[in-house]
């Protein structure tokens, strides 16, 4: 289950909430079978809640939005990637650190 900050993105509304978005947002792509995944959950979702009103925080489940991760080239999850105006800023494969993510949030910020 997600958290109350964490947005669920989807192939309706990826290009509204991320690409023209004004600001930072991090999208974690992620399956329901995925056991790296359903660890790296509750981190996404501390980030949302930290970032909340600064930076958009969510998630794509890859199995019901296939076209996305084909679109961005996942091919290992759990995938994160950072968007800023449209652009990936960064790509993190695999289990990270939230403060990992923090510290790529705030560059875009500051």
């Amino acid at each position: 289950m997600a958290g109350i900050h964490t947005i669920e993105f989807t192939e309706a509304n990826f290009e509204a909430e991320v690409l023209n978005a004004a600001g930072p947002v991090l999208v974690d792509f992620w399956a329901e079978w995925c056991m790296p995944c359903k660890a790296l959950g509750p981190t996404i979702d501390d980030l949302a809640t930290q970032y909340a009103g600064k930076a958009k925080v969510g998630k794509v489940n890859t199995d019901a939005n296939q076209s996305l991760s084909a679109k961005f080239g996942i091919s290992a999850i759990p995938t994160v990637i950072l968007f800023k105006d449209g652009e990936i800023k960064e790509k993190f494969v695999g289990l990270r650190s939230k403060q990992d993510f923090a510290a790529s949030i705030d560059a875009l910020l500051s």
